[in-house]
């Protein structure tokens, strides 16, 4: 299961795109505890830096639940993951998110 406060290495490849709300929008979405996923440093920190957070997404959101949790949007693909897939990339590349909802609703 994917669990709160792990760090993977997911693939990108957005070119153009980013995730785009208002200061006030953030602070709503952390209220209600929308915000899944951050672009986060080597510490786990979300961050504003390119090389963390590509796209500049707003408040380093990567992923976002729907109000009611049952819709989840992401930039980063999660996967594309697999055998001899990114092997020269270190860091826990599988983000096991499918499973983790698969098991949330039975």
């Amino acid at each position: 299961d994917a669990k709160a406060g792990e760090i993977y290495t997911v693939p990108i490849s957005h070119g153009e795109g980013r995730f785009i709300a208002s200061p006030q929008q953030v602070l709503e979405f952390n209220k209600t505890g929308q915000i899944a996923t951050q672009y986060v440093d080597f510490d786990g920190i979300a961050s504003m830096d390119s090389r963390f957070n590509p796209n500049q997404s707003a408040a380093a959101i990567e992923g976002i639940y729907s109000p009611d949790g049952r819709v989840f949007g992401k930039m980063a693909h999660s996967e594309r993951c697999g055998t001899g897939i990114s092997k020269n990339i270190p860091g826990q590349l599988e983000m096991p998110i499918f499973t983790s909802g698969v098991k949330y609703f039975k």
